[in-house]
């Protein structure tokens, strides 16, 4: 993880907490179209006039800056990159590309992790980041959010207009259309389950099998006959289906009550606790103790009904070479908290100590090694912000993941504590976060979000600088990663003590036999048993596979 000037331990998990691929980005209905972002009126295809945004070619001199993403390792060279404002500009736009036979990808926050949207066969770039409108929907009785809105600008527009939020991610530059498509969790699942849970109806830019786009509105109504893309884009991950322009979000059973009544309300206040764990003294049995009690307090408390869903983590295991762990933890019960705080450090003979801030940057963090009560949108705008990997133009990000359905094993400890131990790189983590409570409340196949009986989830995490290391980062992740499930074939496999990955981090290794030799195809461990039903959605919507990346759904 970088440290707190650049290496910031909650902005750097942010990274991993809030991010998500670029891919089906949501789409505005005509009928109700945003304000317009930028120059209004421009001339748009075929003299039609409206919110059209402008094609940015490599001659311009905003090109450069549109690229590449969050993760430096990969450049796109497009011959334009398209910004676009509304549903038919989008439309306009997927209907030249396919006419012209053009390879494309598509952006919203620009914190997709893999290669998907930035990569050398990319011939158009379509970027939605100027489609930034939060609000409600009268006519749908729903909230809409549209794709290029940053997670913190939703929370801020949701909570001052109506007091209500999503349970989305703590990365505040993360852009909605990726993060949604995704599934998106943060430190509110446990209370609220996840982004998906509350969605009822996306819009889609789609394809069709003669590849003449049109524009779909898909929502959870059993009767609606697109109800299967609605479905899709509940966890189906990014660039997959079409393009998204606009989401509506309404809890389901809230149809009748008011808008402020329509999403979940976040506690008033918050109890938040930040602290540094000293590496000095860290022996391998105190690691494993510390790790231990921490998988142990979350299988006994991961239930919808636990009285300890009320409580989430961001855990930092940095490497030692960074100095420390670091851990946050916030509830809405100080009772909660504490109880939680006594269990975590129960035998570890370990002195927490205020979390290390010099840059003094987020200076509230450095005085919460005990515990105070903040209202939720000052621990909301606390936590995650500022991103130091987006401050750093050179950043090169290596990311892998685990959903974690019992407690660790003590091999899988082990291993993380040797290569925690033995790295160079301080900026190298075992990044834990809470799951499980209402996210559990739901069934594997009631979105395309699979992981719904997991108690933590753990990201592998890795930042340098210079390309030169990239062959030795990546190694050395790999090395890390396959080490800790080397009692599952060297991934998290489904149906044990793991139970596959999080599509939001998207690792191309799992589709590579070379690297994933487990046997354990990489759709098992992101889908788990819902991937033939979004191959039957990408057959009805995009059977040509004109959207398409290395973790794609295939039709």
């Amino acid at each position: 993880m970088p440290h707190l000037d650049r290496r910031g331990f909650l902005a750097a998990s942010a990274v991993a907490a809030g991010a998500g691929i670029a891919g089906p980005l949501a789409a505005t209905d005509a009928a109700a179209a945003a304000p317009v972002r930028g120059p209004a009126g421009a001339a748009g295809p075929a003299g039609r006039t409206g919110p059209f945004g402008p094609k940015i070619l490599p001659a311009d001199p905003r090109y450069p800056s549109l690229l590449t993403g969050i993760n430096r390792r990969y450049v796109a060279r497009p011959e334009h990159v398209k910004m676009v404002r509304s549903a038919r500009d989008a439309e306009d736009a997927l209907r030249e590309a396919i006419k012209g036979r053009k390879r494309i990808s598509v952006r919203s926050g620009g914190h997709c992790l893999a290669d998907f949207t930035c990569n050398p066969e990319v011939e158009v770039l379509l970027d939605f980041s100027e489609m930034t409108a939060v609000g409600y929907d009268e006519r749908r009785r729903a909230f809409h959010v549209e794709p290029g809105a940053h997670l913190m600008a939703v929370y801020e527009a949701l909570y001052k207009g109506w007091g209500v939020t999503l349970p989305g991610g703590v990365c505040h530059s993360v852009g909605a259309g990726g993060h949604i498509s995704g599934g998106g969790y943060g430190l509110l699942s446990r209370d609220f389950g996840l982004v998906v849970d509350h969605l009822y109806a996306v819009e889609v830019v789609v394809p069709g099998s003669a590849g003449r786009p049109r524009t779909i509105v898909a929502t959870r109504e059993p009767g609606d006959p697109h109800r299967e893309l609605w479905w899709a884009h509940t966890g189906g991950g990014g660039g997959n289906f079409g393009l998204v322009t606009r989401y509506w979000f309404r809890t389901p059973g809230t149809e009748h009550a008011p808008p402020e009544r329509q999403l979940p309300a976040p506690p008033a206040r918050l109890h938040a606790s930040a602290v540094d764990l000293p590496w000095a003294g860290l022996s391998e049995e105190r690691f494993v103790r510390l790790m231990k009690n921490y998988g142990d307090w979350h299988e006994r408390n991961s239930a919808p009904d636990s009285p300890g869903r009320h409580l989430s983590t961001l855990f930092n295991a940095n490497a030692r070479s960074f100095g420390s762990l670091t851990h946050y933890a916030q509830s809405s019960s100080r009772e909660t908290l504490d109880a939680y705080l006594a269990a975590l450090l129960r035998g570890t003979g370990l002195t927490p100590r205020p979390v290390e801030r010099p840059s003094g940057e987020l200076a509230a963090m450095a005085n919460l090694a005990t515990p105070r009560e903040l209202p939720w949108l000052d621990a909301a705008r606390m936590v995650g912000s500022p991103n130091p990997v987006w401050a750093n133009p050179l950043a090169r990000v290596g990311l892998k993941s685990a959903y974690h359905r019992r407690n660790f094993t003590d091999h899988q400890l082990k291993a993380a504590y040797r290569h925690l131990s033995r790295t160079d790189n301080p900026d190298t983590s075992m990044v834990l976060l809470s799951y499980g409570g209402a996210i559990n409340a739901h069934h594997e196949a009631d979105t395309a979000a699979a992981q719904r009986d997991c108690v933590f989830k753990v990201l592998y995490q890795v930042i340098w600088s210079d390309a030169k290391d990239d062959a030795k980062e990546t190694d050395r992740l790999r090395a890390f990663y396959g080490d800790v499930h080397a009692e599952s074939g060297g991934v998290p496999a489904t149906g044990g003590v793991t139970d596959g990955c999080y599509i939001n981090y998207p690792d191309t290794d799992l589709a590579d036999p070379a690297v994933n030799t487990s046997g354990v195809p990489w759709h098992e461990l992101f889908y788990k048993g819902n991937y033939e039903r979004l191959r039957a959605v990408k057959r009805a919507y995009d059977p040509h596979g004109f959207f398409r990346h290395k973790l794609s759904v295939s039709p």
